[in-house]
């Protein structure tokens, strides 16, 4: 059990909540590669192998979720300078809505207004998956906000906490970013929640084979559903750089900008694997068919026009940096 000190001696210069996690373990090997070590990693680790994720990187301190505010008491919070809040509960299967709305609306809130009095930049994770059905699109302008309508707790329980920021002010001070579909480095441990670049990489290894959803849409071709995929390597570049210029704030979207096709993502795991492809359709599980997008694509207008301007890696460059520097690696 963490025993709470009077004072810690320790200087944090950074928090990073869900720091053995995918996108955050990710942050902090980046904060590592500036230099950076005096970070505070917050995540619960559980039963899983998210542990790994840790292995490698440099940090000054680690501690469970639930201690984070105890924890808070006992830091020089004006040494902190900023706090990338990624950790959250992101399966969109789940259905214990308490445990969604604590987990991530209430705690979220928590840890933004305590950031907010010790005047800490905070950057938080929000999801595309906010957007609902796509139906009424992918703008990240604040008055398009509150008509969104997601399709699953999980979206709702992170759109709850954008409508509190905005509703409140705080957008004013603080980041959020709409991360679409990140895939990289860091996901393995994330069961049916990691992304298709990892599962095609292992179906092809084991069977040489990807099995695909069949569309149930006839404006859409089986393997034609848009996805916008963004790499993680870029999906850190503009969390860092939002930590870094606190004059930006706001809801900004986290993707490519460029929306493409399953049949590309898999034809380039084949590619990036030297395997001709090999591609069998399925049928989608009934449970899935009302709740599954076939279109998504980031507006990147808002976030571009306040000045980020780094470029990101195409589809193919991304997949085969994965899948030769880490996947055929790890395997």
């Amino acid at each position: 059990m963490f025993v709470q000190r009077k004072e810690n001696s320790a200087v944090i210069k950074y928090i990073v909540t869900g720091g053995a996690g995918f996108i955050g373990s990710n942050v902090v090997r980046e904060l590592n590669a500036r230099g950076e070590t005096d970070i505070l990693i917050v995540d619960e680790l559980g039963e899983d192998e998210k542990w790994k994720n840790l292995v490698g990187l440099a940090y000054e301190d680690y501690i469970d979720k639930e201690d984070l505010f105890d924890y808070l008491d006992g830091v020089a919070l004006k040494k902190v300078k900023a706090v990338y809040h990624l950790g959250a509960c992101s399966a969109t299967t789940e259905t214990d809505a308490d445990y969604l709305a604590y987990n991530n609306y209430h705690y979220t809130r928590a840890l933004c207004e305590t950031c907010l009095d010790a005047g800490i930049r905070f950057v938080y994770a929000s999801s595309a998956a906010t957007y609902g059905d796509g139906e009424l699109g992918y703008s990240d302008a604040d008055e398009d906000t509150p008509k969104y309508r997601p399709l699953n707790m999980y979206g709702y329980s992170k759109h709850m906490f954008d409508l509190w920021a905005l509703k409140n002010g705080a957008l004013s001070e603080i980041a959020g970013l709409k991360y679409f579909n990140v895939y990289g480095p860091g996901e393995a441990h994330k069961d049916d929640m990691r992304s298709v670049v990892h599962k095609a990489f292992e179906q092809i290894r084991d069977t040489g084979r990807v099995q695909l959803f069949k569309s149930h849409r006839t404006e859409y071709k089986d393997g034609e559903q848009v996805r916008d995929f963004l790499y993680v390597k870029d999906a850190v570049d503009m969390t860092l750089w939002l930590g870094d210029n606190p004059s930006v704030s706001g809801l900004f979207n986290c993707g490519s900008g460029t929306p493409r096709t399953w049949m590309d993502l898999v034809t380039s795991v084949f590619d990036a694997m030297g395997i001709p492809p090999n591609i069998e359709f399925i049928d989608m599980p009934q449970h899935l068919q009302g709740k599954y997008q076939y279109y998504t694509c980031a507006v990147m207008d808002k976030i571009r026009g306040r000045g980020f301007d780094a470029a990101f890696h195409s589809l193919e460059d991304g997949i085969r940096d994965y899948v030769e520097n880490y996947l055929i690696k790890a395997s």
